[in-house]
């Protein structure tokens, strides 16, 4: 018996997690999933970011992994009408008005189109790598801060900026995003402080490697920030793989994806709807580039309709 379409208002919007790691990166693959993505009218694509992985399983599937920002300019550059997401850039190890700068830099020559992902990491030996170790520990506050500067930086203001982390007195900076101090960012992470940090300051909440029933009890929690912080409750969108046909009784054992058959995902699907989930990024389990192109397809004519 066919599944019902969700009821709720707002049809569901698909972008794309690029494969600009895993053993699949290339700059073929990641190609051949930007122009499906185009073709298939999604709305944004995502890139993934680690800088200097250590040898952990943990960390296997970014062994490889092609920078956040310039895979997008890439992108960017070869398909012009569709926006470019970081899902998400780990801020803290980095300089953050370096970061600043390039993102306002890809806002400004893609016209618009940047959407920054960003969160806090997690990986002790990765910091430690890029010689960052001390910022672990403060690594939230940093965030917060930036947060702050981004957005002054972003307004045009040369008014002076004093924080724990950054006091700039004489500058001028530019160039400015083409979204200005709107340029959107969606903060990732799934403890309480990243989810009072999204209501309290994002312009939306990112989730990762979590369903819909994980995600539900964090949506009270993003949600009272906002009302104490006086704003509207931030959007939200979520990445997540796709794995068409595996068994179901593989699904308890291993990480979250959306797995088995067309009618199953879009079930998943619906239920992040119901959520109030507006964006689902897709990473699509393949071992090569025309097999992530294949699967792409199959979502967008065997599930996307009965979603």
């Amino acid at each position: 018996m066919p599944s019902m379409r969700s009821t709720y208002h707002r049809p569901m919007r698909y972008g794309i997690c690029l494969p600009n790691f895993t053993d699949l990166a290339s700059a073929e693959a990641i190609e051949a999933a930007a122009e499906v993505a185009e073709r298939l009218g999604w709305a944004t694509v995502w890139t993934t970011d680690h800088v200097l992985i250590d040898h952990s399983s943990a960390g296997a599937d970014y062994r490889i992994n092609f920078d956040a920002i310039e895979t997008l300019a890439w992108v960017g550059s070869r398909h012009p009408r569709i926006r470019l997401g970081t899902s998400v850039i780990v801020v803290p190890q980095r300089n953050a008005v370096v970061l600043a700068k390039e993102l306002s830099s890809l806002d400004a020559l893609s016209r618009g189109r940047v959407i920054a992902g960003i969160g806090i990491g997690w990986n002790t030996v990765e910091f430690g790598n890029l010689g960052m170790s001390d910022r672990f520990h403060v690594r939230g506050a940093y965030l917060d801060e930036t947060i702050a500067l981004w957005r002054h930086l972003w307004s045009g203001s040369t008014e002076p900026f004093r924080g724990r982390f950054h006091e700039i007195e004489d500058f001028v900076f530019g160039p400015l995003p083409s979204q200005g101090a709107a340029l959107p960012i969606v903060i990732g992470g799934r403890a309480d402080a990243a989810l009072a940090r999204a209501g309290r300051l994002g312009d939306g909440y990112h989730a990762s490697a979590t369903g819909p029933g994980g995600l539900g009890p964090r949506i009270p929690v993003i949600r009272a920030a906002a009302d104490a912080a006086g704003r509207t409750m931030p959007s939200l969108s979520a990445r997540a793989r796709v794995a068409f046909d595996e068994p179901a009784q593989s699904r308890a054992a291993r990480s979250y994806a959306m797995r088995g058959t067309p009618d199953e995902i879009a079930a998943e699907v619906r239920a992040f709807a119901e959520l109030g989930v507006e964006e689902l990024g897709l990473f699509f389990a393949a071992d090569s580039p025309e097999a992530f192109v294949r699967a792409a397809g199959r979502f967008a004519a065997e599930v996307a309709p009965l979603a």
